[in-house]
């Protein structure tokens, strides 16, 4: 009786433990110091690739731009995880190679693109979960036999081998 507080509080804390979010840092984690001395004009891809590194990605298409993309996520238990904090840097070039741009955009800039909304609908039947189950079971029991079609017919349809 007298070590049930302590085995109480030892749980609790075990739980309280358990729900704590895991923290990841993930990405490239910018240098104030080499961003701040980037300088519009004068710097060459070859210097910002000594100054930060090789970009996390670069623009696929239009313009000549290096991102550079780190992002704090936390996650809860089976939860899936969730951005806290997000920061991406984009040195954007001329064709001659040039800083004609640095962009910072956080968290706050960001927003949720919906890629398709639609669904393609499937040819055939959409078939209930009893369906589905019979359907799987070997033999005809899911599928029509000759004397379903023909509603005059007789009884059940005997499974293979019968």
């Amino acid at each position: 009786m007298r070590h049930l507080p302590i085995t109480f509080l030892a749980t609790a804390a075990a739980i309280i433990v358990a729900c704590a979010p895991v923290e990841n840092q993930r990405g490239y984690v910018p240098d104030m110091e080499a961003i701040s001395s980037i300088q519009v004009g004068m710097d060459t891809k070859d210097t910002i690739s000594k100054k930060l590194g090789d970009p996390s990605t670069s623009a696929t298409f239009g313009n000549d731009v290096w991102y550079y993309v780190s992002a704090h996520v936390e996650q809860n238990a089976f939860f899936a995880p969730r951005a806290t904090e997000r920061n991406i840097l984009a040195v954007e070039f001329a064709r001659d190679g040039k800083v004609t741009d640095v962009h910072r955009y956080t968290l706050a800039d960001g927003r949720v693109v919906d890629f398709s909304s639609r669904e393609t609908p499937t040819r055939g039947r959409d078939y209930t979960l009893l369906q589905q189950i019979f359907n799987s079971v070997p033999g005809r029991i899911g599928q029509p036999g000759p004397n379903q079609q023909n509603p005059g017919g007789g009884g059940p349809v005997p499974g293979p081998g019968r």
